[in-house]
């Protein structure tokens, strides 16, 4: 089943409790060393840290949950925070910095169309992240414009819930708001009162601009959002150098801008993946919007530089534009 960039919702096929599908996911793009040696000092330290690996599953959460850690300094971040908090209404108490920032850059990676090239078909599989990991593991080669796995909403769900676990996030886990589609929910205790948070990862049922805290699903239509607990993957199995290094380059890029910032990049990429837009529209079209953006918004404009970088490393050298 098709879809145009901009859509946001379709048609969905009944299959019980776990889930559906709809929507699509990812582009990925990759470091080129001639870029990095031209790129300004700021960016040429963030791409040199982003090019480590991680050997095992438990490696892979520790060096994430660090970058998420070194995201927290970011102004778009803490900003994208308070501004949870306030249409929350919650506490910092209830739903603390680190914690928000290691599940915001989850969230982005492993969403439908986020920077790890994830792609949502449907699949009818269960509601575990099994079968991406063993697409990951079947994966012999990263391009820069190529899907990493193809999952379900479900799927992607239990990704996103079983990776915040791991990286010692609790409470979160899974909602069906219809019968046919899933997304995740970061539960957290307190006063003045229990707070639920969505993190849908795809677009189904959501316009285009919804994201991370979305109050298009109420989370409280299910009487109680159930920890997710399966142990998808082993903390001592192996990832494949190339993978883990694609992951962790990627986060490293991504994930000290702003939501709407990665938001914007995330439907351009899910373009280029879903066939809908050629590498070069999407870079002209990126480069665009970095033009548009507040000279002060550094971690942006970096952002931006990376993924039209990336882009425009897929292309013919007659077709590159300069940025």
């Amino acid at each position: 089943m098709g879809k145009s960039v901009n859509t946001s919702i379709a048609s969905p096929r009944r299959r019980g409790a776990h889930g559906l599908g709809l929507l699509v996911c990812a582009l990925w793009a990759c470091m080129q060393a001639s870029s990095a040696a031209a790129a300004p000092p700021a960016r040429n330290a963030q791409a040199t840290a982003a090019t480590t690996t991680a050997g095992t599953l438990a490696d892979l959460v520790a060096r994430l949950r660090a970058q998420a850690a070194a995201s927290q300094s970011s102004p778009a971040v803490r900003a994208d925070y308070d501004a949870l908090l306030a249409a929350q209404g919650v506490s910092a108490a209830q739903l603390p910095y680190p914690d928000y920032a290691y599940l915001r850059l989850l969230f982005e990676a492993t969403r439908d169309g986020g920077y790890w090239n994830l792609h949502w078909a449907i699949t009818d599989r269960e509601p575990n992240s099994d079968a991406i990991w063993s697409q990951w593991r079947a994966l012999r080669q990263v391009r820069p414009t190529a899907i990493t796995a193809t999952a379900e909403c479900d799927e992607l769900s239990a990704l996103f819930a079983f990776l915040a676990r791991r990286g010692g996030v609790r409470n979160v886990g899974l909602f069906w708001p219809t019968a046919n589609h899933t997304v995740a929910v970061w539960s957290a205790p307190g006063k003045p009162r229990e707070a639920r948070i969505v993190a849908p990862t795809t677009q189904i049922f959501l316009s285009q601009y919804d994201s991370f805290g979305t109050r298009g699903f109420d989370p409280w239509k299910q009487a109680r959002i159930y920890e997710y607990a399966r142990r998808d993957l082993a903390d001592d199995a192996r990832i494949a150098p190339a993978l883990s290094g694609f992951f962790l380059a990627q986060s490293g890029k991504y994930a000290r801008a702003s939501g709407m910032s990665l938001l914007r990049l995330r439907q351009l990429r899910d373009g280029v993946l879903d066939g809908a837009m050629s590498p070069a529209r999407a870079a002209r079209q990126a480069q665009a919007q970095r033009e548009r953006l507040h000279p002060g918004a550094e971690d942006d404009r970096r952002a931006y530089a990376h993924f039209i970088d990336d882009l425009q490393a897929t292309l013919p050298a007659v077709a590159r534009s300069d940025r």
